[in-house]
């Protein structure tokens, strides 16, 4: 029993560990942003708005960042809904990632959303953690 608590344990910190470096990775000498929203209708506008800064901001355009939280994770497993916004992000290349703790509280799967987006523990903490990084942030 120990072995597998420590095994699921070193597996967690070791995804934890990764998550943050890939975080690491990010130029805070450019403009950098974030986005927090609970609804999917919004991804539209907020892609929208990606491009206009990415224009606007030329060569100081960093990262775009959306994350999703809350009851909306449910609407992620439809692919329908889902294919032409994940399609204009990976164009943008503006990264959707997803609150870990809203998947369980709604009971979604990581397996019934697109594999696309990116699971995070807590979405609420990500948020957090870019701003310390720089990044400019708003919640919808």
């Amino acid at each position: 029993m120990k072995t597998i608590i420590l095994s699921i344990f070193t597996t967690i910190l070791t995804l934890f560990t990764v998550s943050m470096n890939a975080q690491d990775t990010i130029d805070i000498n450019k403009n950098n942003y974030v986005v927090l929203t609970s609804k999917i209708p919004q991804l539209k506008p907020i892609l929208l708005t990606a491009a206009s800064l990415a224009k606007e901001d030329g060569k100081d355009y960093g990262d775009f960042q959306i994350i999703i939280c809350g009851k909306t994770v449910e609407d992620l497993k439809d692919k329908t809904l889902m294919h032409d916004l994940l399609h204009q992000a990976k164009e943008q290349n503006v990264k959707i990632v997803v609150c870990g703790l809203s998947l369980n509280k709604f009971k979604v799967e990581k397996t019934e959303i697109p594999k696309e987006l990116e699971v995070v523990p807590n979405g609420i903490l990500y948020n957090f953690q870019l701003q310390k990084k720089g990044y400019r942030s708003i919640t919808l």
